[in-house]
């Protein structure tokens, strides 16, 4: 929605530089220096000034921090959503897939054994090197910050050494070992207008020094991964308790072969958004799933499979490529779908997976999916949010169904299969989970909480290009100044695309 000023609004901001020829106003200002001429401050000390007016101007303009997204969902071509983070002194450019299922940023160390050092995205692999940054630290074990991943398990403390480390081993077999370092995170954060601000913040981060399984492979090879769990270690949990940003992301993933989309540090604002609650106490964002429909039938499958507890349940992960059920689950659901499409496509199985040869539209075959959750929200899932195309025969297309099980598990993972093309919102401060199926090649409006505690809508711009740096051309300063001036009297609305 674009923003709209009253008349009178824009007359002010006309005319007040004329009010201040023709008044009493003094002609000339009188400006005093913020550091005497006599005292002389290091480069670092300097930054660090520029750092602290860098907080306060976020802090109080309620700026919209905004990572790019690249990536896409479909496990033939990529597989996984990625974004650009920067980080050190001077900054350096890393690579890390957007993974809700964990809590810590890491990425590869100077020292890194078993870190790939091409990869098949295209993008260049960098390692971080604490003492190429002259604002670098090392996070002792004595350090509260240790204390705290301690407590959440995303941290740990030898007898031999004072640093603060980490093991982390994920899912699929792979794992990372490494130790933690504080330093700056630099970032844009969307104003008014098109206006963007960088700025920075100190950070707790992983420095990964031993990599195992597939992320050795450089296939699809990235720098790091960006935790967005909802523990103290993670980024989001850090920067919300500096007051930088409100503890609320958002993510809307394009689910076509081109891939990208948004993430926000702040609410996505949609009318449509439906919310459930989190399970609470859980390390993970773990919901209340209640019951699974096709095709507006519920199917019979006991609740308690998706009761959640230390071996079940069901979670949010953008980290997993695809989705998975429980073993009781899956088999009642594979079984409605395949009851209903049978009837215009053939069906076979491929590999243990349950696939289809369909000669028309998906749509008019598959039927429609409901998970519902807690508090009356319901996930709709099209036949594109739980199918994969996979080759074509005779001129039939192959669909498969794209949900795995999970054997001796009564687990329920839903990945990018699922998350694409919907706004989430991640409401950690709420404790709450909220989307809606989305155009995600659209631009959204997004809502921070101020430090006034106001929730405020500000015009961010038409950003045109996720994938691509952002420039604010030099003939948009003087629109900039009059946006701040208008800021007094009305909200705006920030908008990505």
């Amino acid at each position: 929605m674009a923003m709209t000023f009253p008349a009178g609004i824009v007359i002010v901001a006309l005319l007040l530089p004329v009010s201040l020829v023709f008044s009493s106003f003094p002609a000339t200002l009188t400006l005093e220096r913020g550091i005497p001429p006599s005292h002389r401050l290091e480069l670092n000390q300097l930054r660090e000034r520029d750092s602290s007016r860098h907080r306060r101007i976020l802090q109080s303009a309620g700026g919209v921090v905004d990572f790019p997204v690249q990536g896409t969902f479909n496990p033939f071509l990529v597989g996984l959503y990625y974004t650009k983070v920067q980080l050190g002194s001077p900054p350096k450019d890393f690579y890390v897939q957007i993974d809700t299922g964990s809590d810590v940023l890491w990425v590869s160390c100077s020292s890194c054994n078993g870190c790939p050092v091409t990869s098949g995205l295209q993008i260049p692999l960098t390692s971080f090197d604490p003492g190429s940054s002259s604002t670098a630290s090392l996070i002792s074990c004595s350090d509260q910050r240790c204390a705290v991943g301690i407590q959440s398990s995303d941290s740990l403390c030898s007898s031999q050494s004072n640093q603060c480390g980490y093991t982390f081993q994920y899912g699929d077999g792979s794992g990372t070992t490494g130790y933690y370092v504080a330093d700056l995170l630099h970032f844009d954060t969307v104003l008014g207008g098109s206006v963007t601000n960088s700025s920075s913040a100190s950070v707790v981060f992983g420095c990964s020094t031993l990599q195992t399984g597939d992320l050795t492979k450089s296939d699809r090879a990235v720098d790091g991964i960006f935790g967005f769990g909802q523990q103290d270690m993670s980024v989001i949990s850090q920067l919300a308790s500096q007051g930088i940003t409100p503890k609320v992301f958002s993510h809307c993933l394009k689910g076509d072969d081109a891939g990208g989309g948004v993430l926000v540090l702040g609410e996505i604002v949609e009318p449509n958004i439906v919310y459930t609650p989190l399970v609470p106490s859980q390390p993970h964002y773990n919901l209340n799933l209640q019951s699974i429909s096709v095709n507006g039938q519920t199917l019979a499958i006991d609740p308690s499979v998706f009761a959640t507890s230390t071996s079940q349940g069901t979670i949010v992960d953008s980290g997993t490529t695809l989705a998975y059920l429980s073993e009781a689950a899956y088999g009642p659901f594979v079984n409605a779908i395949t009851s209903i499409a049978s009837q215009n496509a053939r069906t076979y199985l491929s590999k243990g997976n349950q696939c289809y040869l369909v000669t028309t539209s998906i749509n008019d075959v598959f039927p429609q999916v409901s998970f519902n959750f807690a508090g009356g929200a319901s996930l709709i899932l099209n036949p594109q949010d739980y199918l994969l195309q996979q080759n074509s025969v005779g001129g039939a297309a192959v669909w498969c169904i794209g949900f795995q099980k999970t054997p001796g598990q009564e687990i329920t993972i839903l990945g990018d299969l699922v998350l694409k093309d919907k706004i989430f919102v991640y409401d950690i401060a709420n404790q709450r989970l909220g989307w809606t199926n989305y155009d995600c090649s659209m631009s959204v409006n997004v809502s921070t909480t101020t430090n006034t505690g106001k929730s405020e809508f500000v015009n961010a711009g038409e950003i045109s290009n996720n994938s691509s740096p952002r420039n604010v051309p030099h003939k948009l300063i003087p629109i900039t100044m009059i946006t701040l001036l208008l800021r007094m009297f009305t909200l705006g609305t920030y908008r990505f695309l």
